[in-house]
């Protein structure tokens, strides 16, 4: 079999590292302070984008990479490769799959390409970035692993909840009387993404109990293949979330990914915010 290049975009959250280790190629997003752009963890890191939130009156927006990101991504991956995965976040919270599918488009007949979209966004997405470079690696080729990735996208599961459900309302990711409902009466609800879109899970008071309704969550799914959290409250409460998840899953730390929110999630969710991701694996 040709080899096959691993395409996704920043939003995935996996940190340069681990991309680096697994050969996954990141295109990336865009984050705005008013006339400024950054290129989502190139430009701006995710310490530097919350850095900047505390004191900057200008509020980021975030946009998606231009098709001409994605052209020359492929175009410089079709020199070593025979074909490409691209495993995008979700069509629902980005224009991101449609500016990768005009370049596909635009690329025509020189690499062929096949587009996922994950119906997830951040570790939600990553982990299915991660499944797709495991079928890489057994050789299978683009059109089994990208099917393969649509099959199983029920089988990847994010939850979270936000220090404040400002973030996500002002930019149109869940309905105004929600937020103002959790304003008012200072609820940190539990959210997921479902079929792309950010809904309602369950009702919490408090961060505390938060937490432990992540850990119960990922406890209904003794057999997860992988599991990971992600946060924007720092590294010292992700990786306490992550520390409760190993002893209660009865697994190694070492097996549980723990990530910083990147800057255009955490334009969306803000600072403060921590959920979990999990694959529950291969469905036959």
């Amino acid at each position: 079999m040709g080899r096959v290049a691993i395409v996704t975009d920043s939003t995935s959250d996996l940190p340069e590292d681990l991309r680096r280790e697994r050969d996954i190629t990141m295109v990336p997003l865009n984050v705005h302070f008013g006339d400024e752009v950054y290129r989502d963890q190139i430009d701006l890191s995710s310490d530097q984008f919350l850095a900047r939130l505390k004191t900057t009156s200008t509020l980021p927006t975030t946009s998606q990479p231009a098709p001409a990101v994605f052209a020359e991504t492929f175009r410089h991956l079709a020199r070593d490769h025979d074909s490409i995965v691209a495993v995008l976040i979700s069509e629902k919270l980005s224009g991101t799959l449609q500016s990768a599918t005009l370049a596909k488009q635009e690329i025509g007949d020189a690499i062929p390409i096949e587009i996922v979209d994950s119906r997830s966004a951040s570790l939600g997405l990553g982990l299915q970035v991660l499944r797709a470079a495991d079928l890489a690696d057994r050789n299978l080729d683009a059109a089994t692993i990208a099917n393969r990735l649509r099959v199983e996208t029920a089988a990847n599961h994010l939850v979270f909840f936000v220090d404040s459900l400002e973030f996500l309302q002002r930019n149109g990711r869940i309905g105004r009387a929600a937020a103002l409902i959790g304003g008012v009466l200072q609820l940190k609800p539990l959210l997921r993404v479902d079929e792309g879109q950010v809904v309602p899970f369950e009702r919490t008071r408090t961060r505390a109990k938060a937490i432990l309704g992540l850990i119960e969550f990922v406890r209904g799914f003794p057999h997860a293949e992988r599991i990971g959290v992600l946060s924007t409250s720092g590294e010292q409460e992700g990786n306490a979330v992550a520390d409760r998840l190993a002893e209660e899953t009865q697994r190694s730390r070492a097996e549980i990914n723990v990530v910083e929110m990147g800057p255009v999630i955490s334009t969306h969710v803000g600072p403060g915010a921590i959920g979990v991701a999990l694959y529950e694996g291969e469905i036959i």
